[in-house]
């Protein structure tokens, strides 16, 4: 004999309106002048359809049928179906260049010339003064040669899409010589010596782990070498007994052999950070002036700019590079081309790059600065979190991120967020509860766990009104419970 929840679940299916009297309801008429007629039906579709199965399993098809509720139920699928794939998020996590979210904030110039090529024809293949077909690459050559003293460059769309060609174009079917201690592995399983054999060339690996000398290299060379590589350690430093040879030797050991000298600089950057306060990083410039022949870096880390790989270097080398079949798979679009010149033209006023440039300002913010926030912010927050969770400012370190400088940490204040009850060091249970409730926010806050409590480094909070004014929309019901709520 059926149960009587199922029987009374049959019997209010007919309480639900047809599809067509729902999409005659005004309120769903308006979701239809908003979204178009074929997503609204499909939602509406969807919406019955939902009900249905809630009425089998017992619920009361009346409160079911409500006309309101089944507005709100067919909005809510709209809204889902065209909101944003990407969504903004506060980054609070203390890694300042986040791979997972996005990396670089772009430059206000950036973004103002990303919106005029979009939303017009440009230059991008066009030469002007001769009317003829031009090259994409000229619109950056220049001044990617000025920014690092190359005598060509070329650009991709990514690092790791440089590495390739490079090696494809310069190395196929050859070897190249690079230290065990420089195959690395970094975000997303790319792996040095995998991205060499899809480039068709053959890793020769020389020297050990942690100490390489530049007899390892000069045993390797052979006639199949193609070129020398060194590879920026990306991730991870290795101390202790360690041994690398300098730039500088092995371009002049290559040269002996009449070899090219590549090096993956990985996230790279166009000026002196020590200029700026922070820890020095090798510049294209430098490795260039050291003999490299050509060096690749990224155009999203350090540097500020939209995701793309450079190329720069020798022009012989950089001719035969953009001669390679794989470079048009590879190269970069309109608007990144746009974000990218807008972007190395901020570096040619280093007086006011660090107001300007959106990675360096968040580098250098003073400690002093991010502390008086954390004081502005921690009893505001307090307040919000209503005594579900104690809020203390923590002195902390931020991180660099995405392959830069990765031993190097950065003074700076974190709000600690611990939950009533919760211990210090007792796991990150009720924490990442309370992470996933700040996650759920109009505009996800995405902070760290760590010994119990969710931290919230403030180094990156530029935009402190709209953190607090949504501060109202924390739903804490899973942390505290329903009936306290």
């Amino acid at each position: 004999m059926a149960s009587a929840g199922p029987r009374a679940g049959r019997s209010g299916f007919a309480a639900l309106p047809a599809v067509d009297r729902v999409l005659a309801w005004p309120a769903v008429r308006a979701l239809v002048d908003a979204h178009g007629n074929a997503a609204t039906v499909a939602a509406v579709r969807e919406a019955l359809e939902a009900a249905r199965s809630s009425i089998a399993g017992g619920t009361d098809g009346a409160a079911l049928a409500d006309e309101a509720a089944l507005v709100e139920a067919v909005s809510d699928r709209l809204a889902a179906r065209f909101a944003p794939t990407l969504k903004r998020v506060f980054n609070l996590t203390g890694t300042v260049i986040h791979t997972n979210l996005g990396r670089a904030p772009l430059a206000r110039e950036a973004i103002d010339e990303i919106a005029a090529a979009a939303t017009a024809p440009v230059n991008l293949e066009f030469d002007l003064a001769s009317g003829r077909r031009g090259d994409r690459d000229d619109l950056l050559e220049d001044q990617i040669r000025r920014l690092t003293g190359a005598e060509a460059a070329t650009v991709v769309n990514n690092n790791a899409a440089a590495v390739l060609l490079v090696l494809n174009s310069l190395a196929r079917r050859k070897e190249v010589p690079v230290s065990r201690g420089e195959l690395v592995e970094i975000g997303g399983a790319f792996r040095i010596p995998d991205v060499m054999a899809r480039a068709g060339a053959k890793l020769r690996e020389v020297g050990t782990t942690n100490r390489t000398h530049l007899k390892d290299y000069a045993g390797a060379i052979g006639a199949r070498t193609a070129c020398l590589m060194k590879v920026h350690a990306s991730n991870y430093e290795v101390r202790g007994f360690t041994k690398s040879v300098p730039e500088a030797e092995i371009a002049a050991l290559a040269h002996a052999h009449e070899l090219p000298f590549v090096v993956d600089l990985g996230s790279g950057m166009l000026v002196d950070l020590e200029a700026y306060g922070l820890p020095h990083e090798r510049t294209a410039r430098e490795t260039l002036a050291d003999g490299a022949d050509l060096v690749t870096f990224s155009g999203d880390k350090l540097l500020g700019g939209p995701q793309a790989g450079i190329i720069a270097g020798r022009a012989d080398l950089v001719a035969k590079i953009k001669r390679n079949p794989m470079k048009r798979a590879l190269r970069l679009d309109k608007l990144v081309i746009a974000a990218l010149s807008a972007t190395l033209r901020l570096y040619e006023d280093p007086d006011r790059l660090a107001e300007r440039l959106p990675v360096l300002r968040l580098l250098t913010v003073p400690a002093g600065e991010i502390a008086a926030r954390a004081e502005r912010l921690r009893p505001v927050l307090e307040t919000a979190l209503g005594g579900a969770a104690g809020v203390a400012a923590v002195a902390c370190r931020s991180q660099i991120g995405s392959g830069a400088l990765p031993v190097d940490l950065l003074a700076s204040t974190a709000l600690a967020i611990r939950p009533a009850g919760a211990r210090k060091g007792k796991g990150g249970g009720k924490a990442n509860v309370l992470a996933a409730v700040f996650r759920a926010l109009p505009i996800p806050v995405i902070g760290r766990v760590s010994e119990g409590a969710l931290l919230l480094d403030l180094r990156c909070l530029e935009d402190e009104a709209g953190f607090v004014g949504q501060l109202g929309a924390l739903d804490l019901s899973a942390l505290v419970g329903p009936a306290k709520r």
